[in-house]
């Protein structure tokens, strides 16, 4: 390369610098080219200069720059990121409404590419290919001992191309070909939805996406026709996504007018939020789950439903994130995704919780600092020292460190033994419930509920094969943990076969039926307590009270 051709990189430092010292122009919450100049940048430009007319090795401007832009990104918040141009799209990919490929879900099993479930509808169903099919080359490529990632390139691909496969079936003698149309593939956020009894509907949510909205509307219709009088909200496990369809799902939910968050930053003027008064679901019964891994967008319409008092969240305090990011393109197609506001809930709290700049290990480990001061076993222990703020009728909630339950559910930890941690950690559970569905795949497939599946493992005494399936790799049997532990033995397993032989709804239905978290819910809404009672404040109360209103 021509030193002279090295201009638009040092330009590009320069862009950097800028994005550090928060000096950008951009079009609030949508894409955007970054168009930045900074003072600044001097130093840096000249630096660059520097190594490269005089270093001592030839160096990699490209490759310099990259690796300075995360570093750079790192110190401002744990939540401010870069994307390199090769990251975008799989980064992405979650959160769009779909993605070409052939439509598998798969995981590697003994260093071979096992399909685990083929998409209805998809190309791969098309074709005839079948759960359980080992896929051992795409397109002349040996799949063998390779990884997920990899693995995900070869069969994803442009809508419309073709990709030819080798494939192992159990009965058959030689390997089948299938030649599959690459097709779009939807990803759903909504990966479960059905009636917990007559009249109480149950969803899961596990990230806010594209079509999210829309397919929250198009299920709670379809429970509705079905007799659906109440509803469960599961955002248990979600980390967010798309700030804007947790918004519209607030405004189904809440009457005219009402306040469902606002965002501002020192270069962002506030902006409010509120509800139409159109939403279907306004006077229906609510409740939400949510825990230590709802975050973001799961938290906005958790802190809207509270603070509204709408609805009864119940669970453990949530992860509390209160930034707002938004994304931004440089020329190559990377991707910064920069904070530049805060959100705060409708009493005006937000729920981010402290972090220090450039520290964003100590960050993520701030929910072990939960889990070992026993915060998810007793409320108590819950340390939340934001300012107190107030609900509409007047119930204290607090800012800083993410949405704390109206009624808190602690993490189950009866019948833990050491030998329960070492099976399930050591992947020897899921690894057990694999190779029973695969063993009896045909079997299984004839069983048509969830309650016959679990009739089926009753008669196989799965906690005894699977004593016996631990020692021989290297579990040594302990009998009496294996009875003290045993209630936790046969959910584990047999939700994982439920839900390597069935879908997500029948692993779920089997999971709620013995959930604390969900038999709470359920007495909640059977006792017809979802909207939160006013608090009966004493005179003292009201003298020392310091909440913000």
């Amino acid at each position: 390369m021509k030193k002279n051709s090295r201009t638009p990189l040092l330009l590009a430092i320069s862009m950097v610098i800028g994005i550090a010292l928060g000096t950008f122009t951009a079009t609030r919450f949508g894409e955007s080219k970054l168009n930045i100049i900074s003072t600044g940048s001097n130093k840096i430009n000249y630096l660059l200069q520097l190594i490269d007319y005089n270093y001592v090795d030839t160096v990699d401007v490209d490759s310099l720059v990259e690796a300075a832009l995360p570093k750079i990104i790192s110190e401002l918040d744990p939540h401010s990121v870069y994307i390199p141009v090769k990251d975008v799209e799989a980064s992405n990919e979650d959160l769009k409404g779909s993605f070409s490929g052939i439509g598998i879900s798969f995981r590697m099993e003994h260093d071979s590419v096992t399909v685990m479930s083929v998409i209805h509808g998809g190309p791969a169903e098309k074709v005839g290919l079948l759960a359980g099919d080992r896929i051992i080359s795409a397109n002349g490529k040996n799949l063998c001992k390779m990884q997920s990632t990899e693995v995900m390139k070869h069969l994803k691909g442009e809508k419309g191309t073709e990709v030819k496969l080798e494939v192992i079936r159990r009965k058959d003698k030689d390997p089948l070909t299938f030649t599959v149309v690459r097709g779009d593939i939807p990803v759903e956020s909504v990966d479960a939805s059905f009636l917990v009894d007559d009249e109480i509907g149950y969803i899961r949510i596990k990230n806010f996406g594209e079509n999210t909205f829309a397919e929250m509307l198009a299920t709670l219709a379809h429970l509705h026709f079905n007799g659906m009088k109440s509803l469960i909200i599961d955002l248990r496990g979600n980390r967010g996504g798309y700030m804007h369809p947790s918004i519209q799902m607030a405004n189904e939910f809440l009457d005219e007018d009402q306040l469902i968050v606002y965002t501002e930053g020192s270069k962002v003027k506030r902006e409010d939020y509120r509800s139409n008064g159109l939403g279907s679901f306004k006077h229906l019964p609510l409740v939400v789950l949510v825990d230590e891994m709802s975050a973001s967008s799961s938290e906005i319409f958790a802190g809207a439903i509270q603070d509204n008092d709408r609805g009864t969240i119940i669970g453990r305090r949530s992860f509390g994130k209160g930034l707002v990011q938004q994304p931004m393109k440089f020329n190559d197609g990377s991707e910064v995704r920069l904070t530049i506001a805060r959100y705060h809930t409708p009493s005006g709290r937000c729920i981010q919780k402290a972090y220090e700049k450039g520290h964003g290990e100590d960050y993520e480990n701030e929910l072990l600092l939960r889990y070992e001061r026993g915060e998810f076993y007793v409320e108590d222990s819950i340390r939340q020292d934001g300012p107190k703020y107030l609900t509409s009728i007047g119930r204290t909630v607090f800012g800083g460190g993410g949405i704390r339950p109206d009624i808190f559910i602690p993490d189950d930890s009866t019948g833990v033994t050491s030998y329960y941690k070492e099976a399930a950690f050591s992947g020897l559970i899921a690894q057990f419930c694999f190779e029973v569905v695969d063993q009896n795949r045909e079997t299984l497939n004839e069983l048509e509920t969830m309650e016959d599946k679990v009739k089926w493992m009753d008669r196989q005494n799965m906690l005894e094969s699977f004593a016996r399936y631990g020692q021989k790799h290297g579990l040594p049997r302990r009998n009496l943990m294996l009875q003290k532990s045993r209630r936790l033995f046969i959910r584990a397993i047999y939700s994982g076969i439920i839900y390597n032989s069935s879908d997500m709804n029948d692993y779920l239905r089997y999971l709620n039926q013995d959930d604390p978290t969900v038999q709470r819910a359920l007495e909640v809404i059977r006792e017809g307590k979802t909207v939160p009672a006013k608090p009966i404040e004493t005179e003292t109360e009201a003298k020392d009270s310091t909440c913000v209103q």
